[in-house]
Order: structure tokens, then sequence, then C-alpha cells
């Protein structure tokens, strides 16, 4: 049987970034590759890079060095306006804070990338992914009129209605409680089950990266343990 083909690769990859104490080191020559429709999960402890490597997988950060390949595009050779053009319908984002427009409600928050995708239906379409998220009786209220747990929800409606090749997610349960937290990875692996996208989830809970098929840690900018989720062992 064929492996799938990789959806995600990272060659070599270095990350430095200026503070006032002066250069910072924050990726130190990470490789790995991500399959179509595979889960992944980053665990590492805080400051270890993680969510600095899901920003250069996704596009939002420039590497230093070495080369990001996302659906068969090296997009480390892109400008930022072409990367915003190949990141519209091919990468969906959930971060930890929503990032939710405030002015705008449910309904158009999720309507929005549709819009700019060239979708027609926008609306419609909006409408559909906030019932499939369980928030159809929320459609018009704007994000100040809803908990973390319904933010969220709109969140990841509105990152996987144009239905992206890749959902990455950033500590998508890290400021929700408990049980609101695993309604919303429940709703993430629900929504990965119907559409197949490839999931990179960055989180600190090993319970819910447990989930993915595939664990990899991180310390000190650098893969210390990459297996499946089964045989993965605890690395500090």
């Amino acid at each position: 049987m064929q492996r799938p083909a990789p959806q995600v690769i990272l060659k070599d990859v270095h990350l430095t970034l200026s503070s006032a104490a002066g250069a910072v080191k924050i990726l130190s020559g990470v490789s790995l590759e991500i399959t179509a429709g595979e889960t992944v999960a980053l665990l590492g402890p805080s400051g270890s890079g993680k969510s600095s490597l899901l920003m250069v997988a996704a596009g939002l950060e420039q590497v230093s060095s070495g080369e990001v390949i996302v659906a068969g595009t090296d997009i480390t050779r892109l400008g930022e306006d072409a990367l915003a053009r190949f990141r519209r319908g091919r990468i969906g984002i959930v971060f930890q804070s929503f990032h939710l427009i405030p002015t705008m409600t449910a309904l158009e928050n999720v309507a929005v990338p549709l819009e700019l995708a060239g979708e027609t239906s926008a609306f419609d379409r909006a409408r559909d992914e906030l019932g499939a998220v369980g928030l159809s009786h929320r459609l018009d209220h704007y994000p100040s009129q809803l908990s973390g747990g319904e933010q969220q929800r709109v969140a990841l409606a509105r990152a996987t209605a144009p239905r992206p090749s890749v959902l990455f997610a950033d500590e998508p349960t890290g400021n929700l409680d408990t049980a609101t937290g695993e309604e919303v990875a429940n709703l993430i692996f629900a929504l990965h089950a119907r559409s197949r996208t490839t999931l990179f989830l960055v989180t600190h809970e090993e319970t819910l990266a447990r989930r993915c098929a595939r664990i990899i840690r991180l310390k000190d900018g650098r893969i210390v343990a990459d297996a499946p989720a089964a045989h993965a062992a605890r690395t500090g």
C-alpha cells in the first residue's frame, strides 16, 4: 500500500529572534514530515519552541534557515502577499486566545475566510459550519456575548469552513476549563474524522496529545522524540 504524500515537511529549520538581550535561538535544526490526513501532537515544556514551530509550519513566522514545504509548495520562498494567498483555503489555524473579530457576529467571523476564498454562498456555509459545532442559536452574537468555549467553537468553525488541507491548533483548550476543553477537543477530532484534514496540534496536555496518532516531543528547540502515540515515551 502506497504511503500518503507528505503534507508538511520541515528540513533543517532554524529560527533565531532578536531580543533586548541579543539573539535568541528558538529552533535548532528541526526536520519532520507529516503525511496527509495524519494527526500529530507537538508536546514540550514551556519555552521549548512549540508555538514557534507551529507558526513556522503555518507560514506565520519566517525561518532563519531551512525549508518549509506545505502541500507541495516551498513557503520559505514566498513573500508576505503570496503567503497570505497560499494560506487562504489551504491552512486553517486555531489559537489559544481565539482571535475573533470583536465587531463581527459569529456568523460574520466564519463567513469572512469563505468570502475571501471566493465562496459565493459564504453565509450559508458559515451557518452550516456553526451548526456543526453546536452554535446554530448563536449566529448573531458578538464574541463579547459568548463564553470562552463558544468563542473557541466559532474559531474552530472559521478555521475548518474553507476545508483546509492542514489544520494547525495552538493550545486550543489552554484557555478553557476541563469540561469545556474536552468538548472542544471532541469537536476537533470529530471535524478531522469528517474531513480527513491533516491535524497538527500543539498542547501541553499529555491526555489530549495521546488522542493523536503520533506525538512529537520538543525540548530546547530540538525534536527529542517522535513516535506513534501508543508507544511514545515520556521525554522531559
